[in-house]
């Protein structure tokens, strides 16, 4: 079992090594993977191969015989008709039992970009899955996988690498619970169409939130992000008539100017009769005019007002990190002992097949002349020493040739293997 582990190649490019127009170049998606795992399992005539592909990271993971990460590289490069120079410098690769400990630090969320991330288990678990609908998983690269899933789970269970949010949409989501109730029952406007109103909507999706506006000064932009979450949408001019049936706004455009003034959130708190509410300004300069935050029953947020508690809740989990590698690293050396018990287990029961082998074909010799009427005594006397001197044979040329070579470390190991030094019989 542990000498198949040997035959483990990984080689990734991630957030680390290379830049996202690099990342965006190798990445395969989902209706490409099939034919991708097994066109590159026949060109390099590998025996299994997995492919991860994430925005952060495209990573091959390979068993075979006789690889080369240089060989995965250039196939890599190939498939996307890059120039396999384009590459160079921009990958990294892991041997045996490397590739173990990397997958286990990945699923666990130790090598993410946001530090402790949950999303990229289920990731790597599909990337699994993917491989075993291509046929083109084993036996060697499902144990470790098995392994890679019980530690990720481990990680989040005995640590709290991802109990603490470190991202400016999520921790405004954390803030709005806090001061409803029921977030479920509330009504959100998101203002403007990017990266931090996509994962705003996210969460506020995940938190059960099902009343969902959208503002953009272009509708089109806005319809992919509302038809994924199921929000209605509306120009910006519209925004101070929505106000007032809305509990949870969240800002993020590239307007020079306020678009949201301290004026019309207080006329839509008068037409609320003071219902609060929950405001969070992610935009640089701001959308909400920073007065809002002195009118009563407005809970106004900035992205400075939100760093403070990142920060913070990073600092956990860097903590958490440590306690993290730890589970990783034990759960790796319990993996290579299992691995290590399997291969002894195996080799114990060739070696009695081989003992019995040996005995039986001289115990077939005994019994044939014990037939033809000789002696009893001579008869186990000779299969005494005929199967005493076939049992011994290998063995006694592989010590003399272990001494002329000076392995004394082998002799040793053979004599507390059969207990020869001295001890009683």
């Amino acid at each position: 079992m542990l000498n198949q582990l040997m035959n483990l190649t990984l080689l990734g490019i991630n957030h680390q090594s290379a830049p996202i127009a690099l990342r965006e170049k190798i990445a395969f998606g989902p209706e490409q993977l099939k034919l991708a795992l097994a066109n590159l399992k026949a060109e390099l005539s590998l025996d299994e191969v997995v492919i991860l592909s994430t925005c952060n990271r495209t990573e091959i993971i390979a068993s075979g015989s006789s690889l080369a990460p240089g060989k995965i590289r250039d196939w890599l490069a190939q498939y996307h008709g890059l120039e396999f120079h384009e590459l160079e410098g921009s990958d990294y690769h892991f041997v045996n039992e490397q590739v173990v400990q990397h997958l286990m630090r990945v699923a666990s969320g130790l090598d993410s970009m946001v530090l402790g991330e949950p999303q990229i288990f289920g990731q790597v678990k599909t990337a699994f899955a993917n491989s075993q609908a291509a046929s083109t998983l084993g036996a060697n690269l499902q144990q470790v996988a098995q392994a890679t899933f019980r530690t990720a789970k481990r990680v989040r269970t005995e640590t709290s690498v991802g109990r603490h949010v470190i991202s400016a949409p999520s921790t405004a989501i954390n803030l709005a619970k806090r001061l409803f109730t029921d977030i479920s029952s509330c009504s959100a406007l998101l203002v403007g169409v990017n990266e931090m109103i996509e994962l705003s909507a996210k969460h506020l999706t995940e938190a059960g939130v099902k009343q969902i506006t959208i503002a953009n000064r272009t509708l089109d932009h806005a319809r992919p992000l509302a038809d994924q979450v199921k929000a209605q949408i509306i120009e910006l001019n519209m925004i101070p008539e929505q106000i007032i049936n809305t509990d949870i706004i969240i800002t993020a455009t590239a307007s020079s100017q306020p678009i949201i003034t301290k004026d019309s959130i207080e006329q839509a708190l008068i037409q609320r009769k003071h219902k609060p509410i929950f405001m969070v300004d992610l935009a640089v300069p701001r959308d909400i005019e920073a007065t809002v935050a002195n009118l009563r029953d407005a809970y106004l947020y900035s992205l400075d007002d939100l760093q403070e508690m990142i920060e913070e809740n990073l600092a956990h989990r860097l903590a958490a990190a440590e306690e993290a590698e730890k589970v990783v690293q034990t759960s790796l050396t319990q993996f290579l002992a299992e691995l290590r018990s399997r291969d002894a287990v195996d080799t114990l029961v060739s070696f009695r097949q081989q003992i019995d082998s040996l005995k039986n074909k001289e115990l077939e010799k005994a019994i044939s002349r014990l037939q033809q009427g000789d002696s009893a005594h001579q008869v186990l006397t000779q299969f005494a020493n005929q199967f005493t001197q076939k049992l011994t044979h290998g063995p006694s040329l592989e010590i003399k040739k272990a001494a002329a070579e000076g392995e004394m470390e082998l002799i040793s190991a053979i004599s507390k293997l059969f207990n020869l030094a001295g001890r009683d019989e």
